[in-house]
């Protein structure tokens, strides 16, 4: 009887099916790095884009916040988990599903959503830093190229000791990220006051300060909420890694870690938006817009804090590091799905660590030029990938709910319709916005 119960243990262990139940520590690690990929440096925006309209918009953006995140990201996530082969990333899975031809352009899709947000990340690390040593240490910044050079490689150094360590750096570094954004949300308290609630008059909400109704005001708000909480550059890694360590029990555990990292998500970041807010004026916050700066940068200047000159290079500076590794991943899967698909139609392998070095190459050189040039055109390349990364996230995966046998289980819940409804919103306003 103990030999037969040894057989069945062992069975079980082989087949890879953990109890989900238990909560281990590789699911913390997992569900900060899920946070810390998606809290970047797109918070330090929400602020003004959110607040802009008045309380109600803002209060409306609070309660979507978290079922279209939630939702959205656990999708792709099913999306993933519902290939047939272990360790096949969202790349395989596409092309399982959609065949070759359709694969390969999604894949492509997928690279193009990524990729520009990397290289955003890449010059808003070097503007931190060059901005950081002329106005705060009073020094002559090091050339651009040669800036650019040294913190990309830095940043990149800590991509060659492999996946799990970039999810242990990513939790590692949002500790201080997390602790320096609610200080700061603390420390802005005393300057509350009451201007916001002006805004909750009927004309107000008819017309808001910016002009525009509070329909339309949502609607050009919603691109800002779905890239601010995206982290579906980390999905697919994330529904492997699970995949490997729990079997068939992964959908289940990846939903409760995507459920825990989006809570701790919206409590801290909507805190944080809401203290900003309410510590200043719809016209401040358009004013804030119109000169194109983070939230921190004009609160420094708002409020003539020597603090939070000094506070925010180091926030903006670790979550642009966080966010930069994250994407990293995603950007990393995507361009060697491209470079697989091409040779496989010729009849040509690579191994992966092969591979892997010539992306590594590709990112670093790419990423290099475009942090020197600093070209304003990337902004409009982010507003040109905000439409591509709706249609991944939240078009795609329901899209195989009804196409694919292995995803309909579940097909027929509320929550898909929302999420199509939310989808569609982001894509018609990224696509206004870029017009």
């Amino acid at each position: 009887m103990d030999t037969s119960q040894s057989g069945s243990i062992a069975a079980s262990a082989a087949s890879g099916k953990r109890d989900y139940t238990t909560w281990r520590k590789s699911d913390t690690v997992w569900m900060l790095g899920l946070y810390g990929t998606a809290i970047g440096a797109g918070v330090l925006f929400l602020p003004i884009n959110a607040g802009i309209g008045g309380l109600i918009p803002l209060i409306i953006m609070t309660l979507l916040a978290l079922p279209m995140t939630f939702f959205a990201h656990r999708g792709m996530c099913r999306f993933v988990l519902s290939g047939k082969k272990h360790g096949e990333d969202i790349t395989g899975v596409v092309e399982e599903h959609f065949g070759k031809v359709a694969g390969f352009l999604i894949t492509i899709l997928y690279f193009f959503a990524i990729y520009p947000i990397l290289l955003v990340y890449s010059v808003a690390l070097t503007n931190t830093v060059d901005s950081f040593i002329t106005h705060q240490l009073h020094m002559t910044a090091p050339p651009r190229a040669l800036l650019a050079l040294v913190l990309i490689l830095g940043v990149m150094s800590i991509i060659r000791f492999g996946e799990q360590f970039i999810v242990k750096a990513m939790s590692v570094l949002v500790f201080p990220f997390v602790a320096v954004l609610m200080l700061l949300a603390l420390y802005l308290i005393p300057h509350w006051n009451t201007t916001i609630f002006d805004t909750l008059s009927l004309e107000n909400v008819l017309t808001p300060t910016n002009g525009h109704g509070l329909l339309f005001t949502l609607w050009l708000a919603i691109p800002v909420m779905v890239f601010s909480f995206n982290h579906s550059p980390i999905i697919s890694a994330f529904a492997v890694a699970k995949r490997e360590e729990y079997g068939e029990n992964a959908e289940k555990k990846c939903s409760r870690i995507l459920g825990y990292a989006h809570i701790m998500m919206v409590i801290t970041v909507m805190f944080f938006v809401f203290s900003c807010v309410l510590s200043l004026s719809p016209a401040n916050l358009a004013e804030a817009k119109a000169q194109n700066i983070t939230i921190l940068s004009y609160l420094a200047n708002h409020f003539s804090a020597p603090t939070i000159e000094y506070i925010a290079p180091l926030i903006a500076f670790i979550a642009i590091t966080k966010s930069f590794l994250g994407h990293y991943l995603g950007a990393r899967e995507g361009f060697n799905g491209i470079v697989n698909k091409a040779l496989s139609t010729q009849g040509k392998t690579i191994q992966r660590k092969s591979l892997n070095r010539i992306t590594s190459l590709f990112m670093l050189v790419s990423a290099w030029i475009v942090a020197t040039l600093n070209p304003s055109i990337l902004d409009i390349i982010q507003s040109l990938g905000g439409p591509i990364i709706a249609m991944i996230l939240f078009i795609m995966p329901m899209y195989a709910i009804h196409k694919v046998p292995a995803m309909r289980k579940y097909a027929g819940k509320p929550s898909n319709v929302f999420v199509v409804v939310t989808g569609l919103i982001a894509i018609s306003a990224a696509v206004y916005s870029v017009m």
